[in-house]
């Protein structure tokens, strides 16, 4: 059997498959990640685009770890409310509603395009044109709709029809005056001539050339923030990441001044006190100390105000040994109370591990004329304006629940991980690592096995746990609501590993479609 090349895990097979056929032409795990994420603006539209933000975390070979920080920036100037288009929609998850608010008002500074651009100057070694070349030919062949994707094409109806641009895009070939529906083709032809030229005129056409002066000119004219300054400003931030240790391992994760990471590393920092190698899976402690972790980090959030961001000064004392052992002791066993994302993890046989989480918001419904390209929502989203909306910090780069990772086990072993799902990443990306690193699950059981979350007083918990744990969890919590089947609402983290020699293993989420592929 031939020695192989590698592993990709992502939300959909075309995602997977892109990172493969990269490895296999004699790419890297950078080369791959990046152009997966160009067939994931084709694949998962509603989830990702070139009008998004997103982080990389990447792991060379015999070097540290360092993160790529392309996420959406704020305008430098405020336009008032009276002037904006800026409103808000219900999605309808079928549970649960949610609302978001789209317009052009709602678009913060793209940094997908600078992102891979950077990332790959850096650290790839293929010519760009090749890594894109998989998201050229799917725009123009057509992804396939799957249930899945139809399912998120329901949730986010109000926006495919908000604008007659994007629900020509996303209308169906069958149905006249509907939505796209599963099992239909969908073709984005603006995507492909937009991802060539990004090849052949590099960045600055996003940030300072023709499309630049589109996006500009459309926001003045209908209602939205964005300026040319603003975009020929925007720069990609390199950053160290939150490293720490739990269970031997040692984990890199996203820093400051996006907040997840720290949550993640706290969460699991006070658990660290549960003598895991004593107890089993779905154990009544166990579930409990997965609820004060979550509770340590929700409380903690607002305590630290990280509504708006996280500082490195508060990160130390969050994360130090003092803080954690008085949050071990003030959340007893006994006493714990009285949005639109994707992500892919690609590991390489030379060692190298990528692990890189975008978004798009759920998309603001606005679409670059003669682009394919729908903007992003940022400035709509309640969990990234909790100050209120049109009241952001000008000129900064918007936090992130956001938590691409890494992590390194003793015996050489290494995971790349993340998901998306809103405020639902720190929870799923917490319960996976528990998984993983206390009981020493493999991908697909790390991944497979049913979450929880805690949101306020609210705990939302999927089925599978025993009927002995649920009770203790439902006894714990204020409110809780069991839902009927696992859903995406939990997050999709989709995960790689390598052991030394070259054994590859990985899953991607089922909640999100996920799909893994080796080279």
């Amino acid at each position: 059997m031939a020695k192989r090349l590698g592993v990709a895990a992502s939300g959909s097979a075309e995602v997977s498959q892109s990172a493969v056929e990269i490895l296999k032409a004699g790419g890297n795990a950078f080369d791959a990640v990046l152009g997966a994420l160009c067939t994931a603006s084709i694949a998962e539209p509603l989830l990702v685009s070139l009008g998004g933000g997103g982080f990389m975390l990447a792991l060379p070979d015999g070097h540290k770890p360092r993160v790529y920080d392309f996420f959406c920036h704020t305008p430098k100037h405020r336009r008032p409310d009276h002037e904006l288009d800026f409103y808000p929609i219900m999605a309808n998850f079928g549970t649960a509603e949610q609302e978001f608010h789209i317009g052009m008002g709602s678009i913060a500074v793209p940094g997908v395009v600078a992102g891979i651009v950077q990332a790959h100057r850096e650290l790839g070694r293929m010519p760009i044109r090749e890594i894109v070349a998989p998201a050229v030919d799917l725009a123009r062949s057509g992804v396939l709709i799957d249930a899945f994707h139809h399912y998120v094409i329901r949730i986010l109806r109000p926006i495919m029809e908000a604008t007659p641009e994007t629900f020509q895009q996303y209308q169906s070939n069958v149905v006249p005056g509907d939505l796209i529906h599963e099992g239909e083709l969908l073709r984005n032809l603006g995507a492909a001539e937009s991802l060539e030229a990004l090849v052949s005129e590099g960045p600055g056409l996003f940030y300072q050339g023709e499309l630049a002066a589109r996006l500009a000119n459309d926001c003045r004219e209908k209602g939205g923030h964005i300026t040319l300054e603003d975009l020929a400003a925007y720069r990609v931030e390199l950053r160290e990441p939150v490293v720490f240790r739990h269970r031997g391992a040692r984990c890199a994760i996203n820093p400051p001044p996006s907040p997840g990471g720290s949550l993640i590393a706290f969460a699991l920092g006070v658990m660290g006190d549960w003598p895991s190698e004593n107890d089993s899976w779905g154990s009544e402690t166990h579930v409990l100390n997965l609820l004060r972790g979550m509770r340590a980090a929700s409380v903690a959030r607002h305590e630290y105000s990280m509504e708006a961001g996280l500082e490195l000064d508060k990160m130390k004392v969050l994360l130090g040994e003092e803080t954690v052992r008085e949050w071990q002791q003030g959340l007893e066993l006994h006493s714990l109370f009285s949005r639109g994302t994707t992500h892919i993890s690609v590991a390489d046989a030379e060692g190298n591990i990528a692990s890189l989480t975008a978004s798009n918001g759920e998309g603001c419904s606005y679409t670059l004329p003669g682009t394919g390209i729908m903007l992003n929502n940022m400035l709509g989203e309640e969990d990234l304006n909790p100050g209120g909306f049109n009241r952001w910090k000008t000129g900064a780069r918007l936090a992130s629940m956001m938590s691409p990772a890494v992590v390194e086990l003793p015996d050489g072993t290494r995971f790349a991980l993340g998901s998306g799902g809103s405020n639902r990443i720190r929870s799923a990306v917490t319960q996976v690592l528990v998984n993983l690193l206390d009981f020493g699950m493999t991908p697909e059981e790390a991944v497979s096995a049913p979450r929880m979350h805690l949101e306020g007083q609210m705990l939302s918990i999927e089925p599978g746990f025993n009927p002995d744990a649920l009770f203790t969890l439902e006894s714990a919590a204020p409110v809780s609501h069991l839902w009927p089947e696992k859903n995406l609402f939990f997050g999709g983290v989709h995960t790689v590993s390598v052991k030394p020699g070259g054994i590859f293993d990985g899953a991607g989420d089922p909640r999100r479609g996920g799909v893994v592929a080796f080279a």
